[in-house]
């Protein structure tokens, strides 16, 4: 008996799905850049429509998957088996960039707080290596006890002598107590990347926004940086939520980057809770609302989203209502799942 065939539409590529795949395994082992966050079924990133076959979930069903979604005909390929041959539709899939997933040794370079809750981290590979990625794409640490802790890389792939990750300090965890009270330059990690669907389309002429949540921006710090670079033609806002002035750890360089490029780069910071002592007189509320307040003619625009769960979900839900095509929405959550992915959010 032939192994069940999946076609992904509206690219119409097929792959076969092993014995003890899931679809996305199998369709990432057939060299094709399907989106994908967390791999555990937290995150929600690498939701598709089932169009045509069934699906099953042999670990139950993922959290990322609200019953409404499901009952809608959603799925969600890290987790899922097909039962029989399927048709999914899963826009913006082409063939994989060739970069290799890799894991290797780093030394920590360097170590910065720039916020009571968040560390500046940077890593040091090899001399003779240098890591491949593409904006907006995260790595693994992996600890000796077999656990992976996710992190997004932060600098974009020219300025690849150090690797760097934004960690925000969750009190007990594995990785990031030992980031903020023991770790200390020069220390020895090792980790395995690049990883995940979430990184900058270059292609097209729609005007782009993003949206940050939290250490959400370290993502979309390196797409900025990386379009800078590259000349990106396409005007770009970055929005960026936290709840107090502090949140805003590089408040002055996203700054820079309007300051500098003008008729390039729009930064709109906005607070949800601000403090007496802050005395911010910019924007205040949700970050998602602002974008909303702002773009009524969101579906005109491509949109790139980081940051926690909640924020996520509530900014894919109202831009979706708003009209904004499911093909032109790209976002990474920053799931706080103890395993195998831990992102700071």
């Amino acid at each position: 008996m032939s192994d069940p065939r999946v076609t992904l539409e509206p690219g119409g590529h097929t792959f076969e799905v092993g014995p003890g795949e899931t679809i996305l395994e199998a369709g990432l082992r057939h060299g094709l850049a399907m989106p994908y966050g967390c791999r555990n079924g937290a995150c929600g990133s690498c939701r598709a429509r089932v169009l045509r076959g069934a699906v099953a979930y042999p670990d139950g069903p993922p959290p990322g998957l609200s019953e409404a979604e499901a009952a809608e005909g959603y799925a969600l390929p890290c987790q899922a088996v097909p039962e029989g041959d399927v048709v999914l539709e899963l826009p913006q899939v082409g063939a994989a960039p060739d970069i290799p997933v890799r894991q290797m040794p780093v030394r920590v370079a360097r170590m910065e707080r720039v916020a009571p809750d968040v560390m500046r981290l940077w890593l040091k590979p090899p001399m003779t290596e240098r890591l491949r990625f593409l904006p907006g794409q995260y790595l693994d640490v992996l600890l000796r006890d077999g656990r992976r802790r996710g992190f997004s890389i932060a600098n974009p792939p020219h300025d690849d002598a150090l690797i760097e990750l934004h960690v925000r300090h969750h009190p007990g965890g594995a990785f990031t107590e030992h980031v903020f009270t023991t770790m200390r330059p020069k220390d020895l990690l090792r980790i395995e990347a690049p990883l995940g669907g979430f990184h900058l389309r270059e292609a097209g002429e729609r005007p782009i926004l993003m949206v940050a949540g939290g250490t959400g921006f370290a993502p979309i710090k390196a797409m900025v940086e990386h379009a800078l670079h590259v000349g990106l033609a396409r005007p770009i806002t970055v929005y960026w939520g936290a709840r107090d002035r502090a949140g805003l750890y590089l408040h002055e360089l996203a700054a820079g980057w309007a300051r500098a490029h003008p008729e390039r780069i729009r930064y709109v910071p906005v607070l949800s809770e601000p403090r007496p002592e802050d005395a911010w007189d910019g924007r205040t509320g949700l970050v998602h609302e602002a974008v909303l307040a702002d773009h009524p003619d969101l579906p005109r625009f491509d949109v790139y989203m980081a940051g926690p769960p909640g924020m996520i979900r509530a900014a894919r839900e109202a831009f979706l209502a708003r009209g904004l095509p499911e093909g032109q929405l790209f976002y990474d959550s920053f799931e706080p799942a103890a395993d195998p992915r831990l992102a700071a959010s």
